[in-house]
């Protein structure tokens, strides 16, 4: 008994979906490299990695074979009292890659969490060392997550309205540009000297959920070094651009100022197991090393640094340190640069952008962002046998790092196709 698309909709709720108009969900079977596969054979190329998450490529049999070799010999532990050798050559294998100076490496289960397990920290870092900082800045149009702190320093209303009322107390301000550094500068220094600021969180040179947005490093740069000078804890949200998809291994890796703490998930385990981390600098966690019991961090969670999610995280950066993968991120981000320049001048195009294996282009065209248009466009791609998730009038491309070249022009193509036809609307 298959019939899939009427089971589901008996028990199943689906994330981000309005099921009074989305009632239908696409039952798919299974996935292999760039592809999707529904019950009926047709195939689908995967043009945003699953959420940023399969970046070597669906059921990657070097991952997948770790991930069986472990599972036959430590599947689940507690890792409050114990540890494990996967969980300790993780920490090891991330921290020689890691921004300088961070060295510590807390477990969770996915990126909403290590973002709240971020602001967690930076709160209690500053009780323990006898200060009350209750206010966090964060960016103008940031997305960190659905969990309570996450949403909190998220700024896209779509997300959070029913429950602006219950979340922590934030101070905005804009993304910087060329043309508004020296406000958004001034502005922070305002903050920074009139409110009580426990740390300052951000995406590192895109944000993702507003639509693949992207600001200069040299602008965080300029920020950075304010917040460092009041003592205010930098945290980086990598959990999207971490692991090369910016074409270094992290985003942050742009800036000559570090963070002072790192959120990671996505691509981190492949899209082979859910998993994040939480990592900070030594001087964090001396703030929280003392005999005194209640000043050390009482935030766990039942799966944290399973062993099969580090197996395959293990896997996955072995991957990425290989010549071959590193190869395919430039291939990958030298021809997007060569869409880019092709596309730009397209008459349905207002704007582009490439950054890595990231490329986004703003339609001339105005829309909600889970309006008509966002939903025509879906059903277009799909039709196109290509799985690419618009946000509102924004397209983007996310690929695996192991796209062949023919299925990356095949994505453009698609792309390029949907331009004409709204051209010829």
């Amino acid at each position: 008994m298959k019939n899939y698309k009427d089971r589901d909709k008996k028990h199943l709720w689906h994330p981000l979906t309005q099921h009074g108009l989305n009632p239908d969900h696409m039952p798919l079977v299974s996935a292999r490299g760039s592809y999707l596969y529904d019950e009926e054979g047709n195939s689908y190329i995967d043009g945003i990695s699953s959420w940023y998450t399969c970046m070597y490529g669906h059921c990657n049999p070097t991952i997948t074979s770790r991930v069986k070799q472990q599972l036959d010999q430590l599947d689940q532990i507690v890792f409050s009292g114990f540890t494990h050798p996967p969980a300790i050559e993780l920490s090891e294998k991330l921290v020689e890659i890691l921004p300088s100076g961070i060295n510590k490496i807390f477990f969770s289960d996915n990126g909403s969490t290590s973002v709240d397990v971020a602001i967690k920290m930076a709160l209690q870092y500053h009780f323990n060392r006898g200060e009350k900082r209750n206010k966090i800045v964060a960016f103008e149009n940031a997305f960190h997550g659905d969990t309570f702190g996450a949403m909190s320093v998220s700024g896209l209303s779509v997300y959070n309205g029913p429950f602006e009322d219950f979340l922590l107390e934030i101070e905005r301000i804009p993304v910087p540009n060329d043309h508004n550094i020296g406000e958004v500068e001034s502005r922070l220094k305002t903050i920074l000297q009139e409110e009580e600021v426990a740390a300052f969180i951000f995406e590192p040179l895109v944000q993702g959920a507003a639509a693949m947005h992207m600001y200069p490093a040299r602008h965080l740069d300029v920020l950075m070094n304010l917040v460092r000078s009041h003592g205010t804890l930098a945290i980086a949200d990598e959990v999207m651009t971490g692991f090369g998809k910016t074409g270094r291994n992290f985003a942050c890796d742009y800036l000559d100022e570090g963070p002072d703490i790192i959120c990671l998930s996505k691509s981190l385990t492949a899209g082979i197991a859910p998993m994040a981390l939480t990592c900070c600098t030594q001087n964090v966690f001396d703030a929280f090393y003392d005999k005194v019991v209640s000043k050390g961090f009482f935030h766990g969670h039942t799966y944290s640094a399973n062993p099969l999610a580090c197996a395959a995280a293990i896997a996955g950066m072995d991957l990425l340190a290989t010549d071959a993968i590193q190869d395919s991120i430039q291939r990958v981000s030298a021809r997007h640069l060569e869409f880019e320049a092709e596309v730009r001048e397209h008459p349905m195009v207002r704007s582009t952008r490439s950054l890595g294996v990231i490329f986004a282009l703003d339609l001339k065209l105005e829309t909600e962002r889970y309006g008509n248009l966002r939903d025509r466009l879906y059903k277009f791609f799909m039709d196109e046998g290509v799985f690419l998730r618009p946000l509102g009038n924004t397209i983007y491309l996310l690929p695996p790092f192991t796209i062949s070249t023919e299925e990356l022009t095949d994505l453009y193509t698609s792309v390029l196709n949907c331009l004409e036809m709204l051209n010829n609307d």
